[in-house]
């Protein structure tokens, strides 16, 4: 795990000090996923001030940590190829955003999916790391931020929240970034700012969700993030695995033909490639729904040169 303890967070870091708290809480049961929350962390800092002389020290720091974390993680090929890394962090977040949805539309309110919702939308920040978000990803964190908001704000309130996708005004983030910011600090051993980061009031979306498209979650996995809170007092054994909802392979893989002229380009065997990787990466969470999915989709491509 990453040893090294880091300085107190520079008042100009405010915006990354979730994406490290979250870092922290994954060290040991999500290692690889603890390493890309630390690595968007020092790519964003770097961006944000690598040259006044604390923000340079902080930054020194959580470099030595991700080196650490290198060595100590250097045959794990989701560390090594940014492809495979990038596969097991989606596939963490939306498992985080799954369990919080399905809470959500059971009507099941409670400070663990607002937890999930919070941290999906992080985890889905540290995606950028592999480059710029699907549509689905972006429109996956502008949710799981407003749901975190306006569920956090319900309970506070005394209301009771409407589940799944409605039409809302925005919400304000920084309770929950104060609650969040006040659960734990970062290695330094001192509590860091809580003030709100990045997603304040400002930066929540004032759309209709009614619009946004965001699939039920079939079940809560059997490695549900649903375990990320410390203080339940549930562990691994408790939870029991969950029926899935297995899809139906696709009747037209069966007689699909590759036609005589179609030639695969670098484009799409890397594509391939990253159906095959994903579905890997969920079969460690037991997910065979995504991983049939993204066979499918690996298998179509090659046979038929399309999507």
């Amino acid at each position: 795990m990453a040893a090294t303890a880091l300085p107190p967070l520079p008042p100009q870091f405010k915006s990354i000090q979730h994406h490290l708290r979250t870092a922290q809480e994954l060290d040991k049961r999500e290692p690889v996923v603890a390493y890309y929350c630390r690595l968007y962390a020092m790519q964003t800092g770097m961006k944000i001030d690598s040259k006044t002389p604390e923000c340079r020290k902080f930054l020194s720091k959580l470099m030595d940590q991700l080196e650490a974390m290198k060595k100590q993680f250097g045959d794990n090929e989701a560390i090594t190829q940014e492809i495979v890394g990038s596969a097991h962090v989606e596939n963490y977040a939306l498992k985080m955003f799954l369990y919080a949805d399905n809470e959500d539309r059971a009507g099941q309110f409670h400070k663990n999916m607002i937890k999930s919702f919070y941290t999906a939308s992080l985890l889905i920040d540290v995606l950028t790391v592999f480059g710029e978000l699907s549509e689905e990803n972006a429109q996956h964190r502008k949710y799981a931020r407003w749901k975190a908001a306006y569920i956090h704000n319900c309970l506070k309130n005394g209301d009771t929240p409407q589940p799944g996708p409605i039409g809302m005004e925005g919400e304000s983030f920084a309770d929950v970034e104060r609650e969040e910011a006040g659960s734990s600090s970062l290695h330094s051993g001192t509590t860091q700012p809580t003030s709100s980061s990045t997603y304040e009031a400002n930066n929540i979306p004032t759309s209709n969700y009614t619009s946004i498209h965001i699939p039920p979650g079939a079940h809560a996995p059997a490695n549900t993030p649903a375990e990320v809170p410390h203080n339940t007092g549930v562990t691994s054994n408790t939870i029991q695995p969950a029926p899935q909802n297995i899809p139906l392979v696709d009747p037209s893989l069966y007689s699909a033909q590759s036609a005589g002229e179609v030639r695969l380009t670098p484009e799409d065997f890397a594509r391939a490639q990253k159906y095959c990787k994903y579905a890997g990466s969920a079969l460690q969470y037991e997910d065979v729904s995504t991983a049939v999915q993204n066979l499918q989709k690996a298998l179509k491509l090659l046979i038929t040169g399309r999507e």
